[in-house]
């Protein structure tokens, strides 16, 4: 199977659907093109995933990166991880993806970079937390990105937030404020989909 053949393209529709059916977030179309062009044009070799879910985000990521790439990706959900597994091995890309089932907060000090590229899409109010402990992970030019970062409108939206979302989005917004005032790096904000920060380290201008 090769991306961008027939099979390939049967197993990415299989999955959209599986997470259609199972009301199971992925990449939605608009976050998807902003996601696959940018990562297109960096074209990663040693990739980080926070927030596997089925694997979708991580396929798609494998078949734009460079030839020799490897995926590490972290998921807590059981029922997700099976089913990730299931789709990976059905894959050009087994071979090259490390799947570590538990608490990103947890796995994220026991690894092994470096990485150039992390892309997070995990438990939303531990993203403050995610970005502090990939730091010592990455390469001197490497590229973060996050994905809904304003959280259904609320992060940027009026003063009044539920109080179930509160802390979410209170630290929702302390990692927009984190990474566009991170030393070493250049960050912007897309309001597309739910939000999606892309932060570019820069080596020249990284004071970290």
């Amino acid at each position: 199977m090769k991306s961008g053949g027939e099979k390939w393209d049967r197993l990415l529709g299989e999955m959209e659907q599986y997470a259609e059916d199972n009301h199971i977030p992925i990449l939605r179309s608009l976050e998807r093109d902003k996601f696959l062009e940018i990562v297109g044009a960096f074209r990663p070799h040693r990739i980080l995933e926070i927030g596997t879910a089925i694997g979708y985000s991580a396929l798609l990521t494998m078949s734009i990166a460079a030839e020799d790439a490897r995926l590490v990706t972290i998921e807590i959900n059981d029922d997700d991880v099976k089913r990730a597994r299931e789709f990976f091995a059905r894959s050009p890309y087994n071979g090259r993806i490390e799947l570590f089932e538990g608490n990103a907060g947890e796995v994220l000090p026991q690894l092994w970079g470096p990485f150039d590229f992390v892309f997070i899409d995990a438990a939303k109010g531990q993203y403050p937390d995610y970005w502090r402990k990939i730091q010592h992970l990455l390469t001197p030019n490497a590229l973060v990105i996050a994905d809904n970062v304003l959280f259904q409108g609320m992060v940027e939206g009026p003063d009044f937030v539920p109080h179930r979302f509160r802390t979410l989005v209170y630290r929702l917004r302390e990692f927009i404020k984190t990474v566009k005032s991170a030393p070493g790096y250049h960050t912007e904000l897309y309001h597309i989909g739910d939000g999606m920060t892309v932060s570019w380290r820069n080596a020249e201008n990284n004071e970290n």
